[in-house]
């Protein structure tokens, strides 16, 4: 066999393995690919609309204080104390720890001990009254409540415990604030009058058309 049928073969086996390649890659393109859908997963009805409107939903405010201080218990507190016991003291007269003694703090001013080193963020505050609504503020959390404080206490996130707490705080004290009352829950009333109105105005308007001139 010359060197012409060698190279004649040569270039058939070639021809080939091209032809093999390209039918491949083709393959691969239209059959072998998997189509990705664009939304993954099944769709349930009702579902991801909920899911839109939980997420879209605003956080509910916490209720004021003196919703909490209504229920609020002298022991609770007295225990809910020890959490701060290792840097305060309560009792009247009381020395000075890392923080400031706490005797008579409801209702007294920012920064009122003599001689203790207050942060300048509290020195900034100095004569402000110590609110009940400025406590539970800073219970719940001191850095949130007053921005640059030194105070390395992550704060009580249960409403009722700091409302047990302040009721604790203001019984040691020469003079006790009294207890401030629940306001009313005004906020329903107010949500049921625009529903009262629309549905007797209607009423109204057609005795009116009824009336003589």
């Amino acid at each position: 066999m010359d060197s012409f049928e060698w190279n004649r073969m040569a270039g058939a086996f070639l021809a080939a393995l091209l032809s093999l390649l390209a039918l491949s890659i083709l393959t691969d393109e239209f059959l072998m690919r998997p189509e990705v859908p664009q939304q993954k997963g099944y769709v349930v009805a009702g579902v991801e609309a909920e899911a839109d409107a939980g997420e879209a939903a605003p956080a509910e405010a916490e209720p004021p204080v003196e919703v909490f201080l209504a229920s609020a218990d002298l022991a609770r507190g007295e225990a809910a104390f020890k959490k701060c016991a290792a840097c305060h003291s309560i009792n009247e007269g009381g020395a000075n720890g890392v923080g400031p003694n706490l005797w008579g703090i409801v209702g007294a001013p920012h920064a009122r001990v003599a001689g203790f080193q207050y942060s300048d963020a509290l020195a900034a505050r100095k004569g402000e009254p110590w609110s009940w609504a400025a406590l539970d503020a800073w219970l719940r959390s001191p850095k949130a409540a007053i921005p640059g404080n030194r105070m390395a206490f992550a704060g009580i996130g249960r409403p009722q415990e700091r409302a047990d707490l302040l009721v604790y705080l203001n019984s040691k004290s020469s003079r006790p604030l009294p207890i401030p009352a629940a306001p009313p829950p005004a906020a329903e009333a107010t949500a049921d009058a625009p529903a009262e109105a629309a549905t007797t105005a209607p009423a109204e308007a057609a005795a009116g058309a009824g009336a003589p001139a």
